[in-house]
């Protein structure tokens, strides 16, 4: 969800009532685009984080401190000089814009009471920190924009501050029903997107939620609606944005299959689908949304390069494939070869000399009549021995053909196979192993080294809602680790029918195991395979003794002939996960 002016409003009432009245003590800027300011507040010691980053601008409160540069910056230093010791005495949100102020009082060089304001800009690439004086002049802003980066406001020293209003939005909190409606009505567009690109604060998910609320399509146009719906459509927004007013906020973030899909400070009914963990602060469900989204992100930066080194062997395996496939078909019509060479001999006896064809009984055939052309320079037993010749050279280009695309799918399928492992992968230690697997099937050159790598990487360990332990290999080593090493013969193992995914080991226990844990197992094969996300995948299931490996084959790498199947989606919310 982006950061909208909803989360600015639940995140303005959480530092009004954390630090209101309280008194900085400490300023220090981390990063050229962060600060953290400590303050001391009746209850304790805050500190509020405030970053103006391109890529993820935020602010909360946190427990932790940072490391900051041996010299501050000058913003640091100018912010030290005039509110090193500043008391809070306001915090706002103008409108429901994504803006907060922090309205601070200080004591002059000669005593007198004066009066700062810290501006926190919330927008995207847009974001900054601008610190104005009483009179609304800036003082300095930790991000300068010149009228040569932008036409619509210069964030500069001596500037005067303000808002700029080049969407020309309207107030959500103070919007009466006519101009409501006008708003809507001007524009020809979806409902959902009129609103949140009509409406200050307002996000694509809370146009869409606003929508769902009122039973009204949000594909829907503002003059698709009578006037009667585009009344209960602005009680809806009323009502809604009541919560906003009266500050009745519910911080949570909706899970996908336990990846943090979204987050709100608001209830989302259109995502009732999804899992949901509810906060009693604002800061503490940004700290942890973006603590796994940041997760996610660095995992995905640092499996760049193993992604680029299976990417191009893959391209170059499937461009193998490709033209190995290719020249297999040429090798189709060899068979014809044999015959005519065949015919030749019984038929060829009464041949004239220079014959150019030679027509024939099929007897391979119904005796259907053949013509067969021939080299007239050659003799008929000549001219036999040719077409043998041909069908023996096409029969082992074939042969060897057949046995090379055999090894080229099998190294796709290992490849799409450590694909999937990445995918999953959800730290260093997990890429580590993946990259000892590619550096073993010498897709990687080792480098040398007198250390020994280790190995710390675990398969995920889940527990069953009938209580059985379930095992899920992250990559081809563990999948190998799982099945032949760690599962007993009378344990079940799983695993997506014809795609690259991870085995799946159920510890069996006394007694015969319910239809739930089977059921379950399903999904996790499922939902740790290339199919992921689909509602119907087909798993294989058998017990681990009938599962067996091939020598020679590539790490994970299994068959088996008789097997049981279940057809299942891959949504695995009601499974809990243990610690490794």
């Amino acid at each position: 969800m982006a950061f909208d002016g909803i989360t600015v409003a639940a995140l303005t009432q959480e530092l009004k009532n954390t630090l209101d009245g309280g008194r900085i003590s400490k300023i220090a800027q981390p990063e050229s685009d962060e600060l953290l300011i400590t303050i001391k507040t009746p209850q304790g010691q805050r500190r509020l984080y405030i970053s103006a980053s391109a890529s993820l601008p935020l602010v909360y409160l946190t427990d932790e401190n940072k490391p900051s540069p041996m010299t501050a910056p000058n913003f640091c230093m100018l912010l030290r000089k005039h509110v090193g010791n500043a008391r809070i005495v306001g915090i706002s949100q103008p409108r429901l814009e994504r803006i907060i102020n922090i309205q601070l009082e200080h004591l002059d060089e000669l005593g007198d009471i004066r009066q700062k304001t810290l501006i926190v800009e919330i927008m995207g690439k847009h974001s900054n920190i601008i610190f104005c004086d009483e009179s609304g002049r800036i003082l300095d802003s930790i991000k300068h924009v010149s009228a040569q980066m932008s036409s619509v406001r210069e964030v500069l020293p001596g500037r005067d501050y303000f808002i700029p209003d080049t969407m020309h939005k309207l107030d959500p909190l103070s919007a009466d029903p006519e101009a409501f409606a006008e708003m809507l009505r001007s524009k020809p567009m979806p409902i959902s997107k009129a609103l949140y690109s009509g409406f200050t604060g307002i996000s694509p998910v809370v146009a869409e939620e606003i929508c769902t609320i009122s039973g009204i399509d949000s594909s829907m146009t503002a003059s698709d609606l009578s006037d009667d719906i585009m009344h209960h459509l602005y009680n809806q927004f009323e009502i809604y944005m009541d919560q906003v007013r009266e500050g009745q906020f519910q911080p949570v973030i909706y899970y996908d299959n336990g990846n943090p899909k979204d987050f709100s400070c608001l209830p989302l009914s259109h995502y009732s689908a999804y899992t949901k963990t509810c906060f009693d602060s604002v800061s503490k469900l940004l700290v942890g949304y973006y603590a796994e989204k940041n997760l996610i992100t660095r995992i995905r930066q640092k499996s760049s390069d193993l992604r680029r080194i299976v990417q191009t062997a893959l391209e170059r395996a499937r461009k193998k494939y490709d033209l190995q496939s290719r020249q297999l078909r040429d090798t189709e019509g060899r068979e014809k070869y044999k015959i005519y060479g065949e015919l030749i001999n019984v038929y060829g006896y009464n041949l004239e000399p220079d014959a150019k064809v030679l027509e024939a009984e099929n007897y391979y055939d119904n005796n259907n009549l053949v013509k067969i052309p021939l080299d007239p320079n050659k003799t008929a037993q000549e001219n036999s021995q040719r077409y043998f010749a041909r069908y023996n050279k096409l029969k082992r280009t074939y042969e060897a053909l057949s046995e090379f695309i055999k090894e080229t799918q099998d190294d796709i399928l290992y490849l799409e196979s450590v694909n999937n492992a990445l995918d999953i992968a959800l730290s260093e230690d997990d890429l580590a192993q993946i990259k000892e697997e590619l550096t073993q099937s010498g897709y990687i050159r080792r480098k040398f080294t007198k250390r020994k790598v280790k190995l710390k990487s675990q398969p995920f360990h889940y527990l069953s809602s009938d209580g059985y332990h379930i095992y899920v290999g992250k990559n081809n080593f563990q999948n190998e680790e799982l099945t032949f090493h760690f599962a007993n013969g009378g344990d079940w193992w799983f695993h997506a029918k014809g795609t690259p995914g991870s085995h799946v080991i159920v510890k069996s226990q006394d007694g015969e195991m319910p239809d739930r844990v089977f059921e379950e197992a399903g999904k996790l094969a499922a939902y740790y395979s290339k199919n992921r996300g689909n509602d119907k995948v087909e798993i294989d299931y058998i017990e681990k003794k009938h599962v067996k490996k091939v020598n020679g084959a590539r790490p994970g790498f299994v068959i088996y002939h008789t097997n049981y199947s279940l057809v299942i989606d891959s949504d695995i919310s009601g499974l809990t996960l243990l610690e490794s």
